[in-house]
């Protein structure tokens, strides 16, 4: 598996995970909306803490930057 996530997608990631469990936890959500807030938690913080997410895969999508270059560079051809 190829990571595919950036570093600020997977701090984003896991500090909605969190805000999510702490809800949950503290009971401003409840029932079914707490089981699927749970879900999308637990999915949201395993894909932040692996730094792999199967659904931008599908789609085509990186965040994740190549090492020693930044966005706005292009790799030098010869």
């Amino acid at each position: 598996m190829k990571k595919n996530v950036g570093v600020v997608d997977r701090v984003i990631r896991v500090v909605i995970a969190v805000v999510l469990a702490v809800l949950i936890a503290l009971g401003t959500v409840k029932a079914a909306a707490a089981w699927v807030l749970g879900i999308i938690a637990l999915i949201l913080l395993v894909t932040g803490i692996v730094g792999y997410c199967g659904l931008y895969k599908v789609l085509g999508i990186c965040t994740l930057k190549e090492e020693g270059t930044s966005q706005d560079e292009k790799p030098a051809t010869t």
